[in-house]
């Protein structure tokens, strides 16, 4: 892993931030999609898994040794720093109270913040979030898979983008 400074956090337009994911199958998939869907990187926050995992390596399908990430303690104050180099926290819950994906205005630049499944997002990382967005969900269902939420979230923001551009 890099380190936080180590990182053009100022040249990126999206990225990945993650806090208390720490199953190996969610870490290697958030690693997998976000590649897939042309995040620049990933911040891993307090309670993280590992992304060297073995199971997670391969659930990422190798993209964790070639995406760039780092992990930090500095929680929650690396999602100012981030922040400061012009990247909108855009915090995903399940919260009936956030803001539709498919209503919100979406940032051009984002740091996508994803919690563990369960638990989600602590009260912290949420403070800290310019925008909370939700996937509506039909049926019994309330959320889904964090790395699934992650990779639909990136996919709008790309579609924003695309769509905001001349």
């Amino acid at each position: 892993p890099l380190s936080l400074d180590a990182l053009p956090w100022a040249s990126f337009d999206r990225v990945i931030v993650a806090e208390g994911v720490n199953n190996p199958d969610n870490v290697g998939g958030l690693f997998r999609n976000a590649t897939a869907l042309d995040a620049e990187a990933i911040l891993l926050g307090p309670g993280c898994g590992d992304p060297l995992y073995r199971k997670a390596i391969r659930t990422s399908m190798g993209a964790c040794l070639v995406l760039p990430w780092t992990a930090t303690d500095d929680w929650p104050g690396a999602l100012d720093r981030l922040r400061a180099a012009g990247l909108a926290i855009v915090a995903c819950t399940p919260d009936p109270g956030a803001a539709s994906l498919y209503d919100a205005p979406l940032p051009g630049r984002a740091a996508v913040l994803v919690g563990a499944e369960g638990d989600g997002l602590s009260p912290a990382a949420r403070g800290h979030a310019d925008l909370s967005v939700r996937i509506p969900m039909h049926g019994a269902m309330d959320s889904l898979n964090v790395a699934t939420a992650a990779a639909i979230v990136l996919s709008a923001l790309a579609r924003a983008r695309a769509t905001s551009e001349p």
